[in-house]
């Protein structure tokens, strides 16, 4: 392809639940599969590595001193994502080895934040730089903040892939009119929309984002059936009496620039789905609206981002 069209690949699968080194290998299998259909990007769903805390919403996740709750946090926390401990490595060399640039939704136990709290992270790993960067949600949605800390904006970032700016945000920020007019103004225009899996919530904001940026919009989700909960996990057969058969059936889609479908909303279905992308189809649609260019202004209404990354530890210049 040249380098104004992108293929872009979604990889909607069920993670091997809280299983970091199963999850894995489903991770580098669908990086496999991508490559061999010339994919040059591809899209896992929202905290994929290693699952969404189902368990929040249907073992009273707000009770305190639950030994259900606490023995799953605990699993959680030993399954999570180091960065700094070299967990990415295998996916950046297979991003080299295959060339294809990656969007992971992991679920970030962060060690410059004393290493013992979860953060939903969205990492961008480029065929060629490698890691590019771990975007932290900024505020976890409802009663995911009975287990994720809220984030930074040291992640809200773009980053050039060809010709086009690519740019992610995680599940419900997406709703977050600053949030995303941050990436508007870095000139994104391939938005990244990642869900741990439901087409009721990617089937109408996946279009509206798209005519209202004009750019190109990625949802990409997981699925999740009660049969896909391993053995393995704490407390399974209590978790299981309170499950429904299906916790998320997928949703994945891509809108166009004028807002239509690309591909629809695809839902109960494990696979690879692909999109054609078109930096033309992109500039057509910015002749007459462009949020960040010529309609905006900038004297009137302008946004301030900090991409500090918060710690509460910093260090005087002698001791390091």
């Amino acid at each position: 392809m040249n380098s104004n069209t992108l293929r872009v690949a979604i990889a909607q699968f069920a993670p091997k639940w809280l299983d970091k080194r199963g999850t894995l290998k489903v991770i580098e299998e669908a990086i496999k599969s991508a490559a061999e259909k010339n994919a040059e990007l591809l899209v896992f769903g929202e905290a994929f590595w290693p699952g969404y805390p189902y368990w929040l919403a249907y073992m009273d996740g707000a009770a305190w001193e639950v030994p259900g709750n606490k023995a799953l946090h605990a699993h959680y926390l030993e399954n999570a994502v180091i960065p700094e401990h070299g967990d990415l490595n295998p996916i950046i060399s297979l991003a080299s080895e295959f060339g294809i640039s990656i969007y992971l939704g992991i679920v970030e136990r962060a060690q410059d934040r004393g290493g013992h709290s979860l953060y939903c992270s969205l990492a961008y790993i480029d065929a060629s730089r490698g890691l590019c960067s771990i975007h932290r949600k900024l505020q976890p949605t409802y009663d995911e903040r009975l287990t994720w800390a809220p984030g930074d904006g040291h992640g809200i970032q773009v980053h050039p892939l060809k010709e086009f700016r690519v740019g992610g945000l995680n599940c419900w920020e997406n709703w977050m009119p600053l949030a995303r007019t941050a990436l508007y103004g870095q000139g994104e225009n391939v938005h990244i929309a990642v869900w741990p899996g439901s087409d009721y919530n990617t089937r109408d904001i996946t279009r509206f984002i798209a005519r209202e940026s004009r750019s190109y919009v990625i949802s990409a989700s997981a699925l999740m059936r009660r049969e896909d909960f391993p053995e393995s996990t704490p407390h399974l057969s209590e978790f299981l009496e309170k499950t429904p058969k299906i916790l998320s059936n997928g949703g994945s889609c891509v809108a166009g620039p004028d807002g239509n479908w690309v591909l629809e909303p695809q839902t109960g279905e494990e696979g690879l789905f692909l999109a054609d992308l078109s930096l033309q189809r992109i500039y057509q649609e910015r002749q007459n609206f462009d949020p960040s260019g010529h309609y905006s202004r900038p004297d009137v209404t302008r946004l301030i981002l900090n991409r500090s990354r918060q710690s509460i530890l910093g260090f005087d210049q002698a001791d390091i």
